[in-house]
């Protein structure tokens, strides 16, 4: 089983539950990067690491949605803290689909973040591990991107978009040395999905933590979480539009 790439952990959206579990998990020795809105409430996601193991623990300011922002933070990142080794793409919205109906700024400001956003991180990081010749990139998709349903779209599209680009990115960087690690999940209990009814099979954040290490070491091209969706996905495929359009969230 190959190792994990060393170097720098990078967790853009620092104040992800998924994210810092996956940090926890890769800390033992190293310097973790979490960059986040309100950098300096991180105190208790910098302790939880740093009693995991990590040398340092380093907090930064990053707006997923200022996309000019993101190169100088991503060299910023390299130049100060070493190469980076593992980059994870944590941030993102679920947005309110309702307003997303009626309100069109809405639905754009979710595919900003979810899609857009996501691609220009990604291409940033694409060509920045290229240069420096090793690296691994863990982009998260979801249930809600393999086939859209009415009652999340736009959550939904923006999910399919990134599973699209993240696949196309996956197969441009073959034979780079570079790894892109694709996450599909189903609902994830945590803060935030807080007050929804979890959609069965449900999983916990350090349960997709655990897929995702697994899925650095294997060197794998997709992950899904909890293992039984790939059934789910399978069928999927299957139901008649008639039905699928009344499928819940």
């Amino acid at each position: 089983m190959a190792e994990i790439d060393d170097g720098v952990v990078l967790v853009l959206g620092g104040r992800s539950e998924i994210g810092v579990a996956v940090a926890q998990r890769l800390a033992p020795g190293r310097v973790v990067v979490l960059a986040a809105r309100r950098s300096g409430d991180l105190e208790n996601e910098r302790r939880e690491i740093l009693a995991a193991g990590a040398t340092a623990v380093h907090a930064l300011e990053f707006d997923a949605d200022d996309l000019a922002g993101h190169q100088p933070l991503l060299e910023k990142v390299a130049a100060e803290h070493g190469r980076i080794g593992v980059a994870v793409l944590a941030f993102g919205v679920l947005g309110d689909q309702a307003r997303a109906e009626q309100d069109p700024a809405h639905a754009v400001a979710v595919v900003h973040t979810d899609y857009v956003a996501q691609v220009n991180a990604l291409t940033i990081l694409a060509n920045m591990l290229r240069a420096q010749g090793t690296g691994q990139i863990v982009v998260f998709s979801s249930i809600a991107g393999v086939r859209v349903r009415r009652a999340n779209y736009v959550y939904g599209s923006a999910k399919a978009g990134l599973d699209g680009f993240a696949n196309g990115l996956a197969d441009a960087l073959h034979g780079s040395g570079i790894h892109l690690l694709l996450v599909r999940s189903g609902f994830v209990i945590g803060r935030m999905t807080e007050g929804m009814k979890p959609a069965p099979p449900a999983s916990t954040p350090d349960q997709v933590a655990d897929g995702v290490v697994a899925g650095l070491r294997r060197r794998s091209r997709t992950v899904v979480v909890p293992g039984v969706l790939r059934v789910a996905f399978f069928v999927m495929r299957f139901v008649p539009q008639s039905i699928w359009r009344r499928m819940p969230r």
